[in-house]
């Protein structure tokens, strides 16, 4: 299988690729192309689907934070549904969903009043773009897994 630093270098040598193309097929705002930019490399340096690993790369770049992916990596088998084409970027949001909700809970049951509405400028579009960049990534480290393990 290849390592980290091979994933690594392979999502973020296509992503200018990515980039460039979503720009001249759609001519976005700024804005957009922001968003879909930042998901991208979110996801390729920090929701590896080798989260799933007692040790990796992408849990020591959380820092100090890296401790949260610990009960992660106990639930899911590494190559498991983690893996997955369809689930294992879900997995992760879920995950890190629930994380930030027990923090907002904390948060909440500490006194700090916290938004109760969706910002005015999210809409259905951003949504979609960033759901396409962060799911990217784990595209195409899954595909890269089952490519080399087809010819070794």
């Amino acid at each position: 299988m290849p390592s980290g630093k091979t994933h690594i270098a392979v999502e973020l040598l296509l992503w200018p690729g990515f980039m460039a193309g979503y720009y001249y097929f759609s001519q976005p705002a700024w804005g957009e192309l922001a968003l879909l930019g930042g998901a991208y490399l979110f996801a390729s340096l920090l929701l590896s689907p080798d989260l799933d690993l007692r040790h990796n790369s992408t849990r020591r770049r959380w820092g100090p934070l890296g401790f949260i992916w610990v009960p992660y990596f106990k639930i899911f088998k590494h190559r498991g549904m983690s893996h997955s084409l369809m689930f294992g970027s879900l997995t992760r949001l879920i995950y890190l969903g629930m994380v930030f909700g027990l923090v907002l809970v904390g948060l909440s049951s500490l006194g700090f009043a916290l938004p109760q509405d969706a910002p005015a400028w999210l809409n259905e579009r951003l949504l979609i773009l960033l759901g396409v960049g962060l799911y990217l990534p784990n595209v195409l480290h899954v595909l890269l897994d089952r490519v080399v393990s087809v010819f070794s």
